[in-house]
């Protein structure tokens, strides 16, 4: 989803976003995620994204439904306002403006008007406190009635829970459990050693409370399930343990019939414990990375847990997984755009590549580039992908995975991938074991469609450039890659490689000195030095400005040197840490650090004044950026967007926020589109719903017919006011029943005596045109007039004449002689 700041759009989602360790709620039909500052409504059944609920302006912490209505929620945020919603409309009801940051928020059935938060104190401590909702009139409202519950809380929302509806509320904070009851107005507090001679680490991590139960579980570092009993007395309480997660418990969440305990942590495995039955237990495994969150729907007929690599699983209580909401991973690789499905591809899961649809907003698929399952331990040192590449056509991808044991020994593997008009994927082509001695810090591909080629540069002083050629094995296989030629600079060590746009040059750097080299000879050509300062980044520029190379030193200078003169065109004196090149213009986007933040400008290499600035795009630091190339290219942006004209720039930030520019036009697309009615289809077919339908298509029908006929002149009108009440209010505020009902059944009798009207005017103009023929045929029969005689003309009636002649010939008139006769 994109949020309009001063020209820039923000991506926040899962899906472009970060939604590691956000709060989730589910419901039946849909699922609300917290995600940076805004709410996200998906489908549980399509998992398309319904809604975003935009309103706050800083983080949101917390989320809740309406215990008395639900399909409205609660959210809190760090903007210190709490917002009701209708969240299956998307639309924002009220703002309680409470001035202080909140941590999180809960809500009690038993306490109706009221919503727990927690709020820092003075004391770098947190509380938990009642706020009153005050019921005024008005989308705003202060509210500062406020009672304190609990002190020296934990602001985790998942280390506080309800029980028993909100009898009473439990806190875990360190190593202390406090139970606060609402009816005695007493807290009582229940401590734990840090560590005993069995070396458990008791420190909790969550709570859950049964919900008819006086029972309260707790997870703890250890992996360990603790069940407190008889807590109302401080002296007499007991606990239980349970033990099956080999690391801390992240999570803990009871069905709503408290017939079962989830739990999950970092072994991506959903626990059920079977409550009252011992430790009896199922398992829903290879989930795929660390649980953070568990949520249950209502009725209990979807389970829903949140993970570590930003994703979302919903699952039904049967155990079969539904849905999945994947956004984006954090990780190490480039931003790279797929030439095929314009997908941006990025680190997925770990040992996976991730498609994702820029356009869609949701993941494609997962490429799996180690081939080997991941154990998730704490400490094991795992594969990872660290480079990706692929090349101008999409024919080719490259990874580099990496895995260290130690210092001294390093494990890389350089894969080539061929992609597979079959299956629509890649497939692997080349694995290459130890392609350099040390770690390899850059690549890329050529340009170049007729020749192939992947250069690398090493740790180990080296740059390799790798051909694919035919070279059948012994199963006959066509093409592989194969090292062709093997580069150094006086033993420095390479930073950074790049080609030209046609592939005819190939830029390595090595230390201070850019060195440019023929890729058909491998003769070096020229070498640049502008120091002081290491090369950062390197690239050519595109199209008619292709005579240019520029980079990037670690000392804060910018350089475009001019290739066919082989000096420096010009330098800047600017901190900038990435370069990022348009390949369908001229025009290249680079970030500059600034005082914790980062500007951004797009320029010319060719001309001195830059197109577009813009300071402090993001807090924090750019990791990557990358030019999506457009479908169609905007027509009438202004001077200032005209750069957005060909490609959209994306670039990523340090806290996992992918953002992007748009112009004034593609706004008020996207604020359009996101106001539109979505409609599930998987809501139920009622009686009512098909008596709805089959009136509307007998309405469709009949002015279908009424529009086809020439002679009608009266339509059905456009839809009933009843069924426009029904279909386009909310549920929850519509009118009453039996106001509806009479709406309805009058809209039916109108509709019905309008065609009964419609039908006999039809047959009485039918029955004017056989008698207006019968007039004529009589008058034909006379014959001519005889010559010498005048005729007087016939007068001329009206169609109402005749009509009211045609009622008087019909009538029957033999009372009259009855009378007569008499």
């Amino acid at each position: 989803m994109y949020r309009w700041q001063s020209g820039l759009w923000r991506l926040i989602d899962p899906g472009p976003g970060w939604i590691f360790a956000s709060l989730i709620h589910l419901f039946v039909q849909f699922l609300l995620c917290a995600s940076g500052d805004a709410v996200h409504v998906y489908s549980t059944s399509t998992e398309e994204r319904v809604h975003v609920l935009q309103g706050h302006v800083d983080l949101v912490t917390g989320l809740r439904l309406n215990s008395s209505n639900h399909l409205q929620v609660y959210s809190c945020s760090l903007d210190g306002t709490v917002k009701l919603w209708d969240f299956t409309d998307g639309i924002l009801i009220k703002t309680y403006i409470v001035g202080h940051k909140i941590f999180s928020l809960y809500v009690s059935k038993f306490h109706e008007g009221t919503v727990f938060i927690i709020l820092p104190m003075e004391s770098k401590a947190f509380q938990l406190v009642a706020l009153h909702l005050p019921k005024t009139t008005g989308p705003e409202v202060e509210a500062r009635d406020i009672l304190s519950v609990l002190r020296d809380v934990s602001p985790i929302p998942k280390a506080t829970s309800f029980g028993r509806g909100g009898e009473f509320v439990a806190s875990a904070s360190g190593l202390q459990l406090s139970v606060y009851f609402f009816r005695k107005q007493k807290t009582y507090r229940f401590s734990l050693k840090a560590n005993d001679k069995k070396g458990a680490r008791n420190r909790f991590t969550c709570v859950a409370s049964h919900p008819n139960d006086d029972c309260i579980a707790t997870g703890h570092e250890d992996g360990k399930i603790r069940l407190w009993r008889n807590f109302s007395q401080k002296k007499e309480y007991t606990y239980s343990t349970e033990h099956w997660h080999h690391s801390a418990v992240n999570a803990l969440h009871f069905t709503p019939e408290g017939t079962e305990l989830l739990s999950g942590g970092v072994e991506s495995v959903l626990v059920l414990w079977r409550y009252g039955a011992g430790s009896k237990k199922d398992f829903v495994p290879r989930l795929g990375s660390a649980i953070e969150h568990i949520s249950v729907s209502p009725d209990g007929s979807l389970y829903c847990t949140s993970h570590k690599d930003n994703k979302i699983v919903v699952m039904k209580s049967s155990r079969d997984i539904s849905a999945i909401i994947q956004g984006l991973v954090k990780g190490v690789t480039d931003l790279l755009i797929d030439p095929r499905t314009k997908a941006l591809v990025c680190n997925g899961k770990p040992g996976h590549l991730q498609f994702f649809s820029l356009r869609h907003d949701k993941q494609l698929y997962n490429l799996d580039i180690v081939q080997q399952e991941y154990i998730h331990e704490a400490g094991l040192h795992q594969c990872e992908v660290t480079k990706a590449a692929i090349d101008a056509q999409g024919s080719w991808l490259a990874t580099v995975e990496e895995r260290q044991e130690n210092p001294e020994e390093l494990d890389i593997i350089l894969k080539l991938w061929a992609y597979d008009e079959s299956t629509q994927s890649f497939h692997l082509n080349t694995s290459i074991s130890m392609a350099h001695e040390g770690q390899i810090s850059a690549m890329c591909f050529s340009g170049d469609a007729e020749a192939t080629m992947l250069v690398t540069t090493g740790r180990d002083g080296h740059f390799k450039a790798w051909l694919l050629a035919d070279h059948p094995d012994a199963q006959g296989e066509g093409a592989s890659w194969s090292c062709d030629y093997v580069g150094s600079y006086h033993r420095r060590e390479p930073t950074r490689c790049c080609f030209s746009a046609d592939g005819s040059l190939l830029a390595v750097g090595f230390g201070e000195v850019v060195t440019v080299w023929s890729p058909s000879t491998w003769e070096l050509l020229v070498t640049f030095s502008q120091p002081p300062g290491d090369i950062r980044d390197l690239c050519f520029g595109r199209l008619s400005c292709s005579k240019y190379l520029l980079g990037t030193t670690t000392k804060n200078l910018l350089c475009c040197w001019n290739l066919l003169t082989c000096s420096l065109e010009w330098s800047s004196t600017v901190d900038v840490i990435l370069l990022q090149p348009d390949p369908l213009s001229e025009n290249m986007a680079a970030f500059s650090r600034a005082s914790g933040s980062t500007d951004l400008f797009v320029f010319k290499p060719s001309e001195p004044r830059p197109l577009f600035s813009q300071k402090a795009v993001c807090s924090g630091t750019v990791r990557r950026a990358v030019f999506a190339p457009r479908e169609e290219v905007l027509e009438g942006c202004d001077e200032s967007t005209q750069w957005l004209s060909c490609s959209r720039l994306y670039f990523l930030t340090e806290h996992m926020e992918l953002m992007t520019f748009s112009t004034k036009s593609e706004e008020d697309q996207i604020i359009a589109s996101s106001k539109q009615l979505v409609i599930d289809d998987s809501v139920a077919v009622t009686p009512f719903y098909l008596l709805l339908g089959k009136h509307r298509k007998s309405q469709r029908e009949t002015q279908d017919s009424v529009s086809s006929h020439t002679a009608a002149r009266i339509q059905l009108p456009q839809g009933s006011p009843a069924i426009r009440e029904l279909l386009h209010t909310p549920a929850h505020v519509l009118p009453s029943a039996s106001f509806l009902c009479n709406m309805f059944v009058n809209s039916l009798l109108i509709s019905k005596c309008r065609e009964e009207e419609m039908g006999s005017e039809e047959e009485e103009e039918a029955e004017e045109q056989e008698s207006e023929g019968e007039m004529e045929a009589s008058v034909s029969a006379q014959g001519p007039a005889v010559q010498g005689f005048q005729t007087e003309p016939t007068p001329q009636l009206s169609k109402a004449q005749e009509r009211e002649l045609r009622k008087l010939q019909k009538a029957d008139f033999s009372w009259l002689s009855s009378l007569l006769d008499s």
